[in-house]
């Protein structure tokens, strides 16, 4: 219609070309003949306020609404997996373990695997293996049965000494023999009145051997099909996969894989470290039982964070029951030297880059565990959340680091800087 033919009075203008009412009429051009619900749905797609969409909420709320039910679902789903993990923590268990055997033969059996076929690597490289682990046993057990007897008598003069010294030593409090004689007869009481639920738990115990036994029998035969045909197994799932998801779970499984398996060869290489050091220690100070306090500090160091400080202690309280004050302090002061060493040398130069967990981390991530499967989770837990970083800053897009310096809350509270200012905020309004 032109301006001519327009009825006198009105005002409704002319669209341009181009105009927003061209573009409008053009979006429902297609939409001829659609019925009116049809039409109000299309509507809505292009304008949320037609299914009452509430401008009144402030768009924080909504983004925050939106990430919450986005975290809720991520820790139901988290939740979900770690019941179902406990309703089956044999299996568990049993895989955790063939995973970390596998890693730690994994170099062993490649290395047989040059001179003789992959399954009889693999069967040596397992044998092998046993025979360190059985020899290692034989050494504790002979050990301890050669000075069992003495370092009973020693321990015996140790508590007295102990006593003597918190009955007439400088300390404020004093405890005498009445007082020990008394927690004792306290303690068989107690033992006289629980005798049937102790008995209980020794038969529950039973069973727990049982699983364990279970469990290391089925680790074993996990191992022998993650080190013979692991390359299949994994090609072989993602065969399963559709064609578009494979690229994401080779990168995903490469780079957990890799942590892992540094984390576990790195572990296993930092105990030995630590359990070999701790032995020479204990046996040039005389200690008695130096071997299997040796072999306490090496299983230790396969628990993060308090691991090494409780075989500490325990190797403290040995020296100072049978050589004294002295003795046990320099063992206290030589196997926190040594932990220094783990962690300031041998941890970054044995696993390097392949797993960089802040101790802050660490140390959050073992408390959890340990609160959710006790011993269990604190063992777990560190390499879980390693692999599970590994994959996400795999898989993630970063981008690029931010250059200018980060202003401090005061600047930020007092309204000194804001979005967009060079100390990385806005700039605040000149008249506010």
């Amino acid at each position: 219609m032109t301006d001519e033919q327009r009825p006198a009075g009105s005002t409704t203008p002319t669209p341009r070309p181009g105009s927003g009412s061209d573009r409008s009429a053009a979006s429902v051009k297609h939409l001829a003949g659609a019925s009116s619900a049809a039409r109000k749905v299309a509507g809505a797609r292009r304008n949320p306020s037609v299914v009452g969409y509430d401008d009144t909420v402030p768009s924080w709320l909504r983004t925050t609404a939106g990430w919450s039910w986005r975290l809720l679902l991520i820790v139901a789903a988290v939740a979900l997996i770690v019941y179902a993990t406990a309703q089956i923590q044999l299996v568990f268990v049993a895989v955790f373990l063939a995973l970390v055997i596998s890693s730690v033969l994994r170099p062993v059996t490649d290395f047989y695997a040059r001179i003789m076929p992959r399954g009889l690597a693999t069967a040596l490289a397992i044998l092998s293996a046993l025979l360190f682990i059985a020899g290692l046993l034989t050494y504790v057990i002979s050990s301890v049965a050669g000075q069992w007897e003495k370092l009973a008598g020693e321990f015996s003069d140790g508590i007295e000494e102990i006593l003597d010294f918190l009955e007439n030593g400088p300390l404020p409090v004093t405890i005498t023999a009445d007082d020990v004689n008394g927690w004792i007869d306290n303690g068989r009481q107690w033992l006289s009145e629980h005798g049937g639920d102790i008995a209980s738990q020794a038969a529950a115990s039973a069973g727990s051997v049982f699983e364990a036994f279970a469990a290391i029998a089925l680790a074993i035969f996990c191992t022998v099909f993650f080190l013979a045909r692991g390359k299949d197994l994994w090609t072989w799932f993602l065969n399963q996969l559709p064609a578009r998801s494979r690229d994401s779970w080779k990168i995903a499984g490469g780079a957990g894989w890799y942590t892992f398996s540094g984390y576990a060869r790195g572990t296993v290489i930092i105990a030995l470290v630590d359990g070999i050091l701790a032995g020479i220690l204990l046996a040039i100070l005389g200690v008695p039982l130096a071997a299997p306090l040796a072999v306490l500090v090496f299983i230790g160091a396969f628990i993060p964070i308090i691991g090494a400080p409780l075989a500490m202690i325990i190797a403290a309280v040995v020296a100072l029951a049978a050589d004294g004050i002295v003795t046990a302090l320099i063992v206290t002061i030589g196997i926190a030297l040594i932990g220094q060493f783990e962690g300031h040398i041998l941890q970054p130069l044995i696993m390097g880059a392949q797993v960089s967990l802040h101790p802050l981390v660490v140390a959050l991530a073992v408390t959890a565990g340990t609160l959710v499967a006790g011993i269990l989770g604190a063992v777990v837990s560190v390499p879980l959340v390693a692999v599970a970083w590994a994959v996400f800053s795999k898989l993630r897009h970063k981008d690029p680091p931010m250059e200018e310096d980060i202003p401090t809350a005061k600047e930020i509270a007092l309204g000194d800087v804001g979005v967009g200012s060079p100390r990385g905020g806005a700039t605040e309004d000149a008249a506010g």
